[in-house]
């Protein structure tokens, strides 16, 4: 111990305290912050469902100088440093690349997030009429509380296939003149028998039924006239039938554009942030990667809210298989060798979101452990359920590695995980990225509320995220 060192000056050598990113940024900073949430409240609203992000994501990138990776291999482009590429996986989830100056053998920088987003979907036989009241269906995705939903106003979003193949996308309830919809609840005067349930059992899933009109077709003669009507103007309007409903993904999220939160506009307030907050920053930090040394990646996939399953989630092998393509094209001497080795040489962000420290509900989460909103960027060595069970648990290695690039680069971090022991917990994208002998931790942005129709994040922790996702793309 340094004796020489005054009290505090040793107690500034040797012991730490997370910052606050306000407090470190100049005028300038603070000014690109709120701008760059302007652009995030914008890609919130544009993409409220994995389609509709992918989408998006897909139409600025090819305004950016990407092309897609089926272009490349039509055309046997070889990719050379600097390119930019895109692979679109189902409309549903993309991959961009920006080919670096070592060999892709060498491995990538990969930073990771979801699309999808807890919601409401409708059943593929929907439509039904009670009591003059026509309603649909539904079957929710992903883990939300239940009784959050009603009484909320809804829009529909999705696509629908006709019989002839053709694809029709249909959204209703975002447009200041558009109609909402809204589950219904009980009122208190009858709701004695609801209350003394357990909350999560005060709504029901097949509870969620969706009020979508109650004017019945003019012809007294018919059956099921609130029906019909509702039928009669979406064929109108659309030109579906009730049987296309059996082809078509149709989801129930909040209507209305996100907002800011408080006095001071320091938050943003909206749907859908778990997990496109990480989607967006992630996004804006790649567009500004030119030339990497190693190539830089940002992966956007779908189906983590249900366990990552099916051909558009990380649990497929569309990454594999992309990484696959680009070698062959760039290698005159292909093997299965090179893709294993460059996704075995690979680190990788696994940027998803985690619960801030809420000061309503200190009782589930550790103060000391937990991260703060507006304390920047952070990072998580393990998620995982009770016992660390299903978490990716970071090497030490690789963590010491990410917290010297972000202090090198005057980035805000800190470090947080979700909730205290015995509490619950949840799980990433990180574990199957991690199968591949990748270095992966998970990095991301703290939110209040998650999995609630509006969620919260910090527009400092928005900007700092964007500018670490920037700084490990770079180094």
């Amino acid at each position: 111990m340094d004796n020489k060192l005054s009290g505090k000056e040793l107690q500034e050598k040797l012991t730490h305290k997370w910052k606050n990113v306000w407090e470190a940024l100049d005028n300038d900073e603070r000014e690109k912050a709120f701008a760059i949430n302007e652009e995030y409240k914008d890609f919130l609203d544009k993409g409220k469902t994995e389609r509709e992000a992918a989408e998006q994501i897909i139409k600025v990138a090819s305004e950016n100088g990407y092309i897609s990776i089926d272009e490349a291999i039509e055309k046997r482009i070889k990719p050379t440093t600097g390119m930019k590429i895109y692979a679109n996986n189902k409309d549903k989830a993309v991959a961009l690349f920006v080919i670096g100056e070592e060999s892709l053998e060498r491995g990538m920088n990969i930073i990771g997030s979801h699309l999808d987003s807890p919601r409401i979907d409708l059943k593929q036989n929907p439509l039904y009429e009670d009591s003059d009241f026509a309603l649909l269906k539904t079957h929710y995705y992903g883990g939300i509380k239940k009784y959050q939903w009603v009484t909320l106003p809804l829009a529909l979003h999705g696509v629908a296939i006709k019989s002839n193949g053709e694809k029709v996308n249909i959204v209703i309830g975002e447009d200041e003149n558009d109609p909402v919809f809204f589950i219904t609840d009980l009122l208190p005067h009858l709701a004695k028998d609801q209350m003394e349930k357990k909350m999560g059992d005060g709504i029901t899933g097949e509870g969620l039924n969706v009020l979508i009109g109650s004017i019945p077709y003019a012809d007294s003669g018919l059956s099921e006239r609130v029906k019909l009507n509702v039928l009669n103007i979406l064929n109108e309007k659309y030109g579906i039938t009730e049987e296309d409903f059996t082809s078509a993904e149709f989801e129930i999220v909040p209507a209305g554009k996100s907002r800011d939160v408080g006095i001071d506009r320091s938050m943003v307030g909206g749907y859908g942030q778990d997990d496109r907050v990480c989607a967006f920053t992630s996004f804006k930090a790649i567009l500004d990667i030119e030339k990497p040394k190693k190539t830089a990646v940002a992966l956007f996939v779908d189906k983590e809210e249900i366990g990552s399953v099916g051909n558009t989630s990380m649990e497929s092998m569309f990454f594999e298989n992309i990484v696959s393509e680009l070698i062959n094209l760039t290698e005159e001497n292909y093997s299965e060798l090179m893709v294993k080795r460059a996704l075995a040489n690979s680190c990788v962000l696994s940027a998803d979101t985690l619960a801030g420290f809420d000061p309503n509900y200190p009782e589930v989460l550790d103060k000391k452990n937990s991260p703060f909103i507006g304390n920047g960027i952070t990072l998580v060595k393990y998620t995982g359920v009770r016992g660390k069970g299903g978490s990716n648990d970071a090497n030490s290695e690789y963590l010491g590695k990410i917290r010297k690039i972000f202090n090198d680069n005057n980035i805000v971090w800190q470090m947080g995980e979700l909730g205290k022991v015995d509490q619950g917990g949840g799980g990433t994208i990180a574990y199957i990225l991690a199968k591949y002998g990748m270095e992966v931790v998970d990095c991301g942005v703290p939110l209040l509320s998650v999995h609630a129709p509006y969620e919260i994040a910090s527009k400092a922790d928005v900007y700092m995220t964007y500018k670490g996702y920037n700084v490990f793309y770079e180094n």
